[in-house]
């Protein structure tokens, strides 16, 4: 499906992430290019000129927009915040308050609503997060829950208590009967994306936009029994490398593992998925055939929509019996996308 330059102009005005990678906004007035989801006052349509991308509006003489920076990833967790987060991870037990943020040259407004936009919490309310979780593990590991209190920075028992009921729903218990799910926010080309794992392998990757997110979370903490707690593991570290360079065209096949628990039924679309070669499509009714029931066509469509794992199980690649770009949760531009960069570098 082809965007239209009316549905492209009215894109510009929504400022909705999920048109990056499907288009370059050049405004002739002022020179320069500007991603879909660019901030700036939305310019008149008569001055408005559409590119495929960045490299095509530079060689029509056009400058990058100072604003939205169309030359570097979309959404780039700023250096400032990086090492934040690096900081806090390397020392949980360690407490940074707003006062340590100002020696930092940091405003601690400004880092509250960087967290609360990117990580739906405060800063605070991170740290406070990650603490719990490295007392989890301890626990996990056979440590007591006094001895887990105090080494994961908490000056009292209470405080470490009432945090650790928030988060897994009871009292810190030896041996409590709950796996960990981390949880990964990275940049891409196509916008930020959430990647969960567990120790077996990814269970979730999502663009951040997508809508039934928190619906999926919520599934895969009563599906797995789990917590899910900002932080990262070799899959993680995995998934991210692939994702990456599949979205430049060097990688076509992934090596991932994954943790995708679902129906029976779901489970068996899901590896059907996967063997859909990259650069090809199929359709729901290819799908439903292949699985022995030409009349599941909806069944299946319903259990494609369910998949957690975008991308790496790629559930772009099913397009409607007409050849029409059907639904998508990270939305159609993404999926047009991801089609054709597949078919360019087949």
């Amino acid at each position: 499906m082809n965007l239209t330059f009316d549905e492209k102009y009215a894109a510009i005005g929504k400022k909705e992430s999920l048109y990056e990678g499907s288009f370059i906004t050049a405004v002739k007035t002022t020179g320069v290019f500007c991603r879909p989801s660019c901030r700036a006052r939305k310019p008149l349509a008569k001055n408005v000129t559409f590119y495929n991308d960045a490299q095509d509006a530079l060689r029509a003489g056009y400058r990058p927009c100072k604003i939205c920076r169309p030359m570097e990833p979309e959404d780039q967790t700023p250096v400032q915040i990086q090492n934040l987060i690096k900081a806090i991870h390397e020392t949980p037990y360690q407490k940074i308050k707003d006062a340590d943020l100002r020696r930092m040259h940091l405003e601690p407004n400004q880092i509250r609503r960087w967290f609360k936009q990117h990580h739906n919490m405060t800063f605070h309310a991170y740290q406070r997060l990650i603490r719990i979780n490295l007392g989890f593990q301890q626990i996990q590991g056979g440590k007591t829950v006094i001895d887990a209190a105090f080494d994961s920075g908490y000056e009292s028992l209470s405080g470490f208590g009432d945090g650790y009921k928030t988060i897994f729903g009871g009292a810190p218990t030896k041996g409590q009967n709950k796996s960990i799910i981390y949880i990964d926010r990275f940049s891409t080309k196509l916008g930020a994306m959430f990647a969960c794992a567990t120790d077996i392998g990814i269970c979730l990757l999502e663009f951040t936009d997508r809508r039934m997110l928190e619906a999926e979370f919520k599934d895969l903490r009563k599906r797995l029994n789990a917590v899910i707690v900002p932080g990262t593991n070799k899959h993680i570290v995995q998934a991210k490398e692939e994702i990456q360079a599949y979205l430049s065209g060097n990688l076509q096949h992934f090596t991932v593992g994954t943790d995708a628990p679902g129906t029976e039924f779901q489970k068996r679309v899901w590896e059907l998925l996967k063997t859909i070669p990259y650069g090809e499509t199929c359709s729901y009714l290819d799908q439903a055939k292949r699985l022995g029931n030409p009349k599941a066509v909806r069944a299946v469509a319903n259990a494609n929509g369910m998949n957690r794992i975008a991308i790496i199980i790629p559930c772009h690649r099913v397009i409607g019996s007409d050849g029409s770009l059907t639904g998508y949760a990270g939305g159609l531009p993404r999926k047009k996308w991801l089609l054709g960069m597949e078919g360019r570098n087949v």
